[in-house]
Formats: C-alpha cells, structure tokens, sequence
C-alpha cells in the first residue's frame, strides 16, 4: 500500500487552526482525510459537522474524512488508524495532525522518523503553520512555542490579515522570513484556502531544490551594512515607530552558508555529525544542496534535530554554476562557528 501522506498543523492559540481544519473536514474536495487532534482542549472540532456520537475515538465525517481525537500517544493513534486502513474499515489518503496550540511540532514530526512502524505507513508531507497576524508579533515575543512553530514549518498561512495595516503584515512577513526562509508565506481568510496549499506540499522530501527567499539572502550579505546608521537631530526617522520594524531579536533565527568552492566529503561528514551531537537539539531545521569534491550529482541533505539524511540529487548541468546552499534554522546557534566550521570543510 502507497504511503499516507502526513501533514501537521501546527499555529499559536486562537491563530485559526480550527477555523481552517472545520474548512477542509467540511469541503467536497474529493479528499478522504484522517484527522488527528493531539490532545486538544477547548477547540474541538465543530460538532454539528459529525456523523455519529462524539463519544468515539474515531468519528466519521459527512464528506468521507475521519477524525479522532488522542489524549495519550501519537504512535498508538498512527497505528490503530493504519491498522483500520489495511483492515478496510476505514477509508483515507491524506492525515492531518493537529497540535495544540502551545505544542513544540518537533516531536510530534520525529515521530515519522523515529518508529518504524509508523514510517512504514505514513510520510510527513510538510508542516503547515497558522500565524495570527494581529497578534503575531506579540506573541513571538513573549513564547517560544510561537517562535518555534514558524521555525519548524514549511508553509506559513497568515490569518486575520485584515485586522491589521498593510505596513503591519509587511513588518510581520519580514520578521518571518529572518526566521524561516525556506516557508512559502500566504493569506488565509476565515480559513479560506485551495486544498493544495495545506496539502501535497511535499516539504519534508528531499529534492534538489532548495526554496530560499531571495530577498533573504541579498538581506544576509549586506545586513552588517546597515546597523551602524546614525541619524543626526533633524533626521526625519520615526524611531519610536521604527522599533516594529526592527530586527526583533528571537531566539529561532535562520542563517544561510553558501560556497562556490566544493567540500570534502569526510571533513564535511565530520563536522555536520560533531554539529548534530553538540547543537542538535537546538537546531530544528537544515537543508542544502551540496558540490561535493569529485561528485557529478548534486548532494541533498537534511534534517530535523539530531536526525540528518542525505539524498543523490540531479545531476550538476555542463553550464551550470556549482557550489553550495546551506539553510539552518534553530535556537541561538551560533553562526560564526558554523560558518567558519564549514569553510575549512571546502577544498
């Protein structure tokens, strides 16, 4: 049986999740979908839109999807729900795991890697994060689970959009993409959104394509060029409003190493595995595309936490330009030791 695609969605409380998952349980999208909510509280699923009792683990909706709810353990769910697929009880291509809205989506996206039952069934497809744009900014500053769901995700969905100013979205869209450049970016209104931004989005395969925002790296070469700006007394800066636009200093931050010169192979495998055991537990996103000493394909790796792959992409065209993108995204790593290690892994 083909593998489940998996996908997680995961936002800060009231951001809209359910708003969202109400939509897609509803729609006639011609999608049978499981939906997991992972120890919800207050923000069940509507019950007007079920078929039976409520007091089920496993409820089936009027369109075809199923829902159940887990207040134990994720492993256990995953199981029970491939079980009744292989079975034939139940009916589903696609899973949606919703988190809470205060939930770390890092080990609830091991779980796809750690078990190998789970992996022999189901895929993590991509994580998906609501972001309240009234309350964003706030809240990022103030909780690190917020930081840490935009850090994780793949695809961004900004809800409540037209609470705020054009200049507000622009300043929470900026704040975003420092912390996560690889994660589309859209607008979702009361859970307005096409199926195929939420689903097949196809963000935790490796490919040979390493979806960065180009604005993002022009910002990380001249970002030392800009801080020491000083204005004189008729400078005509509103500073006192310029602090929103500032960079806000979160923990979760992104940065970017790119090379035009190939690694060593065993220096580089040497290196990424001492950064994994000392700083992976704060490293919650890494993807690149690597040129490897010798090597006519490009090389694909990455990960989550500790765990790291590798891929064999496509093969380097004869007139196109090698070397290496490198994207981290985690919790106060340290930069310059990366940047540093990873250049004395060139040739």
């Amino acid at each position: 049986m083909a593998l489940v695609p998996a996908t997680i969605l995961t936002g800060f409380l009231g951001a809209g999740k359910t708003t969202l998952l109400n939509r897609i349980l509803r729609e006639p999208h011609g999608h049978k979908i499981a939906v997991i909510e992972n120890e919800f509280g207050q923000e069940n699923i509507d019950n007007e839109i079920l078929v039976q009792e409520t007091n089920e683990q496993i409820v089936e909706m009027s369109n075809g999807c199923v829902c159940c709810t887990v207040r134990g353990d994720l492993i256990v769910a995953l199981g029970t729900l491939a079980q009744k697929r292989n079975a034939g009880e139940l009916s589903f291509d696609h899973l949606v795991i919703e988190t809470t809205g205060l939930a770390n989506p890092g080990p609830v996206a091991q779980t796809f890697f750690m078990d190998d039952e789970v992996a022999s069934h189901f895929l993590l497809d991509a994580v998906v994060t609501v972001v309240d744009a009234r309350h964003a900014m706030q809240q990022l500053d103030e909780h690190e689970e917020a930081q840490r769901q935009v850090g994780f995700a793949d695809k961004l969905l900004l809800s409540k959009t037209d609470l705020v100013d054009a200049a507000q979205v622009d300043a929470l869209v900026a704040r975003l993409k420092r912390m996560n450049p690889r994660a589309a970016v859209s607008k979702v209104h009361f859970g307005e959104v096409p199926i195929g931004e939420v689903l097949d989005l196809r963000g935790f395969n490796l490919n040979d394509k390493l979806e960065l925002d180009p604005d993002f790296l022009a910002a990380e070469e001249h970002d030392h060029a800009h801080h020491d700006h000083e204005c004189g007394e008729h400078c005509g800066h509103d500073h006192a409003h310029d602090h929103h636009h500032a960079h806000h200093s979160d923990d979760i931050a992104a940065f970017v190493f790119r090379s035009d010169r190939p690694f060593d192979v065993a220096r580089l495998d040497q290196f990424l595995g001492g950064l994994v055991q000392v700083y992976g537990p704060r490293m919650l996103r890494y993807k690149g595309v690597l040129w490897m000493d010798g090597g006519d394909r490009k090389v694909v790796f990455q990960g989550v936490h500790q765990m790291m792959g590798t891929d064999i992409g496509a093969k380097w065209g004869e007139d196109e330009p090698r070397g290496s993108k490198m994207v981290f995204i985690g919790k106060n790593l340290p930069k310059e030791t990366f940047i540093r290690g990873l250049e004395q892994c060139l040739v």
